[in-house]
């Protein structure tokens, strides 16, 4: 029988200049490491949960790699090809245009 490694979070999904709704849907928390000079946002979540949100999201993955211990994933997301003045906010946790959602 083999063993299957699973691994759990804390997962690190963004810094201090990160899309703010982006880290909402993620359900991040914002957090300054002793000895770091910058801020970081983190997920309890295992790094699967993450991409699959992300996903959800829009964005694909398009490269990973390992750096010691660390795993690190590239993510994209296409241009929506919206044209200029068009509002493409959504709420991040429905998916769908804020102009859609009730008042």
């Amino acid at each position: 029988m083999s063993r299957q490694a699973q691994e759990v979070g804390p997962t690190m999904v963004g810094d201090e200049h990160s899309d703010l709704a982006l880290m909402n849907y993620l359900g991040a928390t914002k957090r300054n490491m002793l000895g770091n000079h910058f801020w970081e946002y983190y997920v309890n979540d295992a790094p699967r949960t993450v991409l699959d949100k992300l996903e959800n999201y829009g964005y694909r993955v398009v490269s990973m790699t390992g750096v010691g211990q660390t795993l690190v994933w590239c993510l994209h997301k296409e241009d929506n090809n919206v044209p200029p003045g068009r509002d493409v906010n959504v709420d991040p946790v429905k998916l769908q245009p804020r102009s859609e959602l009730p008042q």
